[in-house]
């Protein structure tokens, strides 16, 4: 029989409910399947039509609390300017593909071992940090063992560096990393 149908015929047959609405196992000394005594959720009161055997019981999540933003989160524009400001002088040799307010690409003229533009550099910003991509990083492992252990600690991955905050230090070492990766990119003659 259908639950529905199956549901309808239950509430007919049951007057010892206070509601006349619940379901009772047939054959089970009187102990009822669902009850609005031992489960208000289940009871199939006319106020509740649809709450009947197919309701479970939802387990409570605990709760997440909201994290307020970060506090350099409004400093978001001004460490995309400076990060950028390290790619803008390459400009000249290189073609920007993209640039929003949000984010600012650039990449080879020539074209790579694919028959592709190679991608140099890119600045994102994102929700939680701005990033910082130089695939001469991933290009060229010499590169990757000039990197300073603070500056590998902003690392995400082989080519990306996240930063929430201006840090010139940090900032003057990836301007130095993208002059080399830059020097890299005219010896492999991709620039």
């Amino acid at each position: 029989m259908f639950p529905l149908i199956s549901v309808f015929l239950a509430r007919a047959s049951l007057p010892d409910c206070p509601h006349g609405a619940c379901l009772r196992r047939e054959g089970a000394r009187g102990s009822p399947l669902f009850s609005c005594e031992a489960d208000p959720y289940t009871c199939l009161r006319s106020d509740r039509p649809l709450q009947g055997i197919f309701l479970k019981k939802k387990k409570r999540l605990p709760s997440r609390k909201k994290t307020a933003p970060a506090k350099s989160a409004k400093n978001f524009p001004a460490v995309f300017a400076a990060l950028k400001k390290i790619l803008t002088p390459y400009e000249k040799r290189l073609s920007v593909v993209r640039y929003r307010p949000e984010f600012y690409y650039l990449e080879t003229l020539l074209p790579g071992h694919t028959g592709k533009a190679v991608c140099f550099g890119a600045v994102r910003l994102g929700k939680n940090y701005v990033s910082y991509y130089l695939m001469p990083v991933y290009m060229t492992p010499a590169l990757q063992k000039r990197i300073s252990p603070e500056l590998r600690k902003r690392m995400q991955g082989k080519s990306c560096f996240n930063f929430t905050e201006i840090d010139p230090i940090l900032f003057r070492e990836l301007a130095a990393l993208t002059r080399a990766g830059f020097a890299g990119f005219r010896v492999m003659k991709l620039v």
